[in-house]
């Protein structure tokens, strides 16, 4: 049973409550015992407001959740790197827009005419895009590293 509820918060008769928060770190820092923390548009959520968020989840009782929400934002960012290589600790769900019942065909080749084919790549087939302010694509900055390191004289 709903007890309180406003736009930021809800109170809930079983002691629980949901509280909309800031999407800085500077503001959203304080809060503990956090049993769930869901982050939505995760993708343009910043490295810090993640690293601000983490620690709430810490002394929850056994541990608390995090769920994360996105379609892609580039190849760059806490999320990107969760989704890719993220480990064991994440359950990843994708789901793309051809795949939504909710949304008609007809939407969609309005919206890859409206978009172009590279932000409705990214925004409805979930494609993990290099950022359009990059000078080189990541496939040509990671060629360039190597594992094996050669002296540069001998």
């Amino acid at each position: 049973m709903l007890t309180q509820e406003s736009v930021l918060r809800a109170e809930l008769s079983n002691g629980s409550r949901i509280l909309s928060m800031p999407g800085t770190e500077k503001t959203v820092r304080g809060l503990s015992k956090v049993t769930l923390a869901i982050l939505d548009e995760a993708a343009r959520v910043e490295d810090e407001l993640l690293a601000a968020v983490r620690p709430m989840l810490a002394v929850s009782e056994g541990g608390g959740r995090l769920i994360a929400l996105s379609t892609p934002f580039g190849r760059r960012g806490w999320f990107h790197n969760a989704w890719h290589n993220g480990g064991d600790g994440w359950t990843r769900v994708q789901v793309s827009a051809e795949d939504c019942p909710r949304i008609t065909k007809e939407f969609l080749e309005e919206e890859l005419k409206q978009l172009g084919a590279m932000r409705f790549s990214e925004e409805y087939q979930l494609a993990w895009l290099d950022p359009d302010e990059a000078v080189w694509n990541t496939e040509v900055i990671d060629a360039a590293f190597t594992e094996e390191v050669r002296p540069l004289w001998q």
